[in-house]
């Protein structure tokens, strides 16, 4: 999609102002090499000049020829030395860049609230990470350098063609300008271009990851032709955009060629005849020949500089619009800390950003050390109570507490440094699965790691398998089945051992009899911590403390499940039917 109302030039551009500053020493010394390279280029075409001449007057002899030749070749070695350190410290400098910009877009990702994750795809946020960085990587390696040698070399060029015959030089200038016409239009026109491009690569790589993650779904609904003619189309639209650019591209070189190689007619004609007329002599026209050529290359050099500058300022404008987006959990205050882990929502509202239908309506609720259940009818809230208490999305202020602090006054990393929250869907890194148990507390001991596994009743499931712990499990654990990811993502969060514990339906795809096993176990292991248990099965909830009942955002029933189950329509009714399913409390 087009840039929509870009921001100004100074603010973006202000996102590398500080890594060129880290890095100026290294640019420094690589521009300096740099200089010296054009330096020598320029000198060669004087030592010609020198050579030919005498030989046209009869005054060269052989020694005199071999310092020249000699003088030549040493100038060659030092300019290779001097290249090779411009590349190393310059292009090495872009790469240093690419990684600054790279932690910096991943830090702020890290940061971010749900909102942002709604309006920005995963997708999305890796294309600016790859596609994005890549483009201003090369804009400010090797683009940096083609402006550079350009500039100076053309100025440095003419002026020696200048010294040479002045109106010879106006000449092979006189078609200049229809390549500064060329460009500056060919260049407006690349940059919405590859706006477009860079769009449609993200599409595509979203696709794709949402595709593989979803892979045997798309296998159990044998989506996979259906999902290849999508990828086509998409690609096929990427495909379309990127060759829009190509003419553009395909039109900025040959233009600059054409006006290098006119421009070396008229001198080859004018300069000729000034030869044969004595004006010039023959190691004039040899070093005119030779300056011109070496300003073909920054005539050229033009287009290519033009396509990269265009492409870099596009993907840096993409990457500077996703990190001004800001994180809508308000900062709170540095340092400051709760006086207690107990949650206490006061008349609390809710309704997600990019949506004004309120989700949770009015909730006033303590949360003390023991289990509160939670249940519900489909879309009554649940998750969305989860999520705030886990700091997922922001609310309005005096309406959550922890102990007498408003949360809205602590800082999102200190909130979320005393929950450990396992969601609906367990999510599980592409890892061994003692590292995914390990996560929230990489120090703790294979002993204890088998002790949160034993709770959650995975342990004898994972010591099945050919490596035990260290078995991978693939992309998000697609391995393991739902109920095994469900137990090792519980695991994960009781071995964190934080005071405050949100469970969204975490044992929805366990069995019964496991689900029994799991809720004697874990006993335990929340002893004195503040537990937010959802879930919709009886079972789970006659072990809680308190049952809270949300009906379309309201609490419709709060207290013990034996009064509850009595008073509350809903709870009623889903006890009776699973009552009859065999899978009640008097199962």
């Amino acid at each position: 999609m087009p840039l929509k109302d870009p921001p100004p030039i100074k603010k973006v551009l202000g996102l590398l102002g500080p890594i060129y500053f880290k890095h100026r020493i290294r640019l420094l010394f690589g521009l300096i090499a740099l200089l010296g390279v054009n330096f020598l280029q320029l000198i060669i075409p004087r030592i010609l000049k020198k050579g030919i001449d005498a030989l046209a007057d009869g005054t060269a002899n052989q020694n005199n020829l071999l310092e020249l030749a000699l003088l030549i070749c040493f100038i060659g070695v030092i300019a290779t030395l001097l290249r090779f350190s411009w590349r190393y410290l310059i292009i090495g400098f872009s790469r240093y860049l690419e990684r600054d910009l790279r932690k910096k877009i991943f830090g702020h990702v890290m940061t971010m609230d749900g909102s942002f994750f709604s309006k920005y795809s995963t997708g999305s946020i890796m294309a600016h990470g790859s596609n994005d960085l890549a483009a201003v990587q090369m804009a400010c390696g090797m683009g940096l350098v083609a402006a550079i040698d350009a500039l100076v070399m053309s100025i440095a060029a003419i002026a020696f063609m200048a010294n040479i015959h002045l109106r010879l030089t106006l000449l092979a200038l006189l078609p200049m300008p229809i390549l500064a016409l060329a460009t500056r239009y060919l260049s407006g026109q690349l940059h919405h271009r590859f706006d477009r491009v860079q769009g449609q690569f993200a599409s595509m790589t979203e696709f794709a990851r949402s595709s593989i993650a979803s892979i045997r779904l798309l296998k159990a609904y044998t989506l996979e032709t259906s999902q290849s003619k999508r990828f086509a189309h998409l690609g096929q639209k990427y495909v379309h955009s990127s060759i829009r650019v190509a003419i553009i591209q395909g039109l900025l070189f040959p233009i600059a060629t054409l006006v290098g190689s006119f421009g070396m007619l008229l001198v080859l004609y004018f300069g000729g005849r000034l030869v044969i007329l004595k004006t010039i002599t023959m190691g004039d026209f040899v070093a005119f020949i030779t300056y011109l050529y070496m300003l073909i290359w920054p005539i050229m050099a033009v287009g290519w500089v033009a396509n990269l500058s265009q492409r870099g300022a596009t993907s840096l404008r993409r990457i500077y619009l996703l990190l001004s987006v800001p994180s809508q959990l308000p900062p709170g205050i540095t340092g400051h800390r709760p006086d207690s882990s107990l949650f206490h929502l006061h008349r609390l509202n809710f309704n997600y950003p990019e949506s004004e239908r309120r989700i949770l309506k009015d909730i006033t609720l303590d949360i003390p050390p023991g289990i509160l259940g939670v249940t519900g009818p489909t879309g009554c809230g649940k998750t969305s109570l989860c999520q705030v208490l886990a700091r997922v999305y922001p609310i309005a202020d005096q309406s959550l507490f922890l102990g007498r602090t408003d949360i809205n006054d602590l800082p999102p990393e200190t909130v979320k440094s005393l929950i450990s929250y396992v969601s609906q869907e367990a999510l599980l890194f592409s890892s061994c699965l003692r590292d995914n148990i390990a996560f929230g507390n990489p120090d703790a001991s294979m002993e204890r790691i088998v002790a949160a596994a034993t709770a959650a009743a995975v342990h004898d499931e994972i010591m099945a398998l050919p490596h035990g712990y260290e078995s991978m499990i693939g992309e998000k654990g697609v391995t393991l089945s739902g109920g095994q990811r469900g137990r090792v993502a519980l695991a994960r969060a009781i071995l964190c051992d934080r005071p405050i514990i949100i469970i969204d339906d975490g044992l929805a795809a366990v069995d019964t009899s496991t689900e029994q096993e799991i809720i004697e176990n874990i006993t335990p292991w929340l002893k004195g911590k503040s537990v937010v248990w959802v879930s919709q099965r009886t079972k789970q909830l006659a072990r809680t403390d308190r049952v809270l009942v949300l009906e379309n955002g309201k609490i419709s029933a709060l207290g013990p499940y034996n009064e509850v189950v009595r008073e509350n329509a809903f709870l009623a009714e889903i006890s009776r039917r699973q009552e009859l399913q065999g899978e009640g409390n008097n199962a």
